[in-house]
């Protein structure tokens, strides 16, 4: 089972800490939240509360009740500082006090936060502890959070640490026994969501996972986009009608306009809900000289399993219902998916280029990195350090192999955009020209990466 190890490190790195901590972990649901709590925990002492929606008493009650059994204790003022107070390690080793879903108790009561507060600043449980309040309630935690637990909760909160999705590395050393283009495909279809990693199989085929977790009515992940979506945001028909008209390629402010009959002021503020929660973004493309050139406010549905949904499922759900997954997979999702999972090897490429920089292993130090959209054609890559040198990089995934052809019409791009560059990156998922190796061999400006390298 998979979880986020960069974020695991960060709380082992607070825990080692002198002192007392208070921190808040967030992250949606299927972030493996409760597993990485378990990684933290283990072979430490630790008292673990999930909060349940219920009434304050019945919190209290519970609350207590899992308290008195866990430490052997008894309790007469039936208050969270009386719980507090009565936690123990047993020696001088810290500990850990964990609260998960703790919104549904900060909600209601006010006394929680004020004990956990003093918890804090050890007029309470006099050792080291570890205070960890942890939440699945995106929404909430970043937009409600600071105002409902008060100014002075705000001040003594040490971090907040969201729980996000795994990087395609990450995805890679989860999925063993793929090879790098399955991968690929993997990360293109479901992202790097712990939760959804957690329940694809690498020992069976693609195809067979995406039967089996998406079109199958009890797979674990039919209907999931709809789920997320929900979860975060309200008017659910509003925000399903914007995803999929971008989904099926209107992808601009006036597009969707026309598409959908909304106004646009309306959609203007529906797309920043949407952007706040991760689930859309607007491209900007890359600042060069030809401005003149480049889309502008290009919309794209950001969260990789969303995406999937809604330009494969979404628009076919009615066939779903009538035919088989198999036979709805090969006449509505195969013909069209390599098409789609360019867009994806190119990230996959730029993620590859920004670990070659944090290790000293690229010919330019980056500044900042991004894509180049035209009216006419794309740069997929622009690599640019302090002095504006360029590195370019060109991304083939769907032909058999990277031609002079593309390199032509990304030179063709380039001048478009009024940009030149020190060196080229061609990737190329499953091979190069004869003619772009040769150019390569002789111009060590041009630097090829095929997947194996990946």
């Amino acid at each position: 089972m998979v979880v986020k190890t960069s974020v695991l490190k960060e709380l082992e790195g607070e825990f080692a800490k002198s002192g007392n901590q208070l921190l808040v972990l967030y992250g949606r649901e299927d972030s493996e939240k409760e597993l990485l709590i378990k990684a933290l925990v283990q072979s430490k002492k630790y008292f673990y509360y999930r909060a349940r929606q219920v009434s304050e008493q019945e919190q209290r009650m519970q609350f207590e009740r899992e308290l008195t059994e866990r430490f052997e204790v008894t309790l007469s003022k039936h208050t969270y500082e009386e719980c507090f107070n009565r936690v123990k390690s047993g020696d001088a080793t810290k500990l850990v006090i964990v609260i998960d879903e703790f919104q549904y108790i900060a909600k209601k009561d006010a006394s929680f936060i004020e004990a956990i507060l003093k918890l804090k600043a050890r007029r309470l449980y006099p050792g080291p502890v570890l205070v960890l309040l942890c939440s699945s309630a995106v929404a909430w935690v970043e937009r409600e959070l600071d105002g409902c637990i008060g100014e002075e909760a705000v001040k003594r909160l040490d971090k907040k640490i969201k729980l996000g999705s795994l990087n395609f590395l990450e995805v890679v050393r989860a999925l063993p026994e793929y090879p790098v283009a399955e991968c690929i495909k993997t990360y293109g279809i479901i992202g790097g969501v712990p939760g959804y990693i957690n329940q694809w199989n690498s020992r069976q085929d693609l195809k067979t996972n995406i039967c089996r977790l998406i079109l199958a009515k009890n797979g674990y992940l039919y209907g999931a986009a709809e789920k997320l979506i929900g979860a975060s945001l309200r008017e659910l028909s509003v925000y399903e009608t914007i995803l999929a008209q971008i989904a099926s390629g209107h992808d601009k402010l006036n597009d969707l306009y026309q598409a959908t009959g909304f106004s646009r002021a309306k959609i203007s503020v529906y797309m920043k809900n949407l952007a706040a929660f991760d689930i859309i973004s607007k491209v900007v493309s890359f600042e060069t000289g030809g401005w003149e050139n480049a889309k502008k406010g290009v919309y794209r549905i950001r969260d990789n399993y969303v995406n999937f949904w809604f330009r494969f499922i979404y628009p076919h759900l009615s066939e779903l219902s009538m035919i088989g997954t198999k036979d709805f997979y090969d006449r509505y999702i195969a013909p069209g998916l390599d098409a789609y999972l360019s867009r994806y090897f190119t990230e996959v490429c730029m993620e590859y280029l920004g670990l070659l920089g944090v290790v000293g292993k690229l010919p330019l130090k980056i500044r900042k990195m991004g894509t180049w959209v035209g009216k006419e054609g794309n740069i997929d890559i622009i690599a640019q350090n302090e002095v504006r040198q360029n590195m370019v990089g060109l991304c083939n995934w769907e032909n058999p192999e990277l031609t002079m052809e593309m390199c032509e019409e990304l030179f063709s791009n380039m001048k478009k955009a009024k940009i030149s560059a020190e060196y080229y990156f061609l990737f190329s998922a499953q091979g190069f020209a004869k003619d772009v190796a040769a150019m390569a061999e002789q111009d060590k400006r041009f630097i090829l990466v095929d997947m194996n390298e990946l």
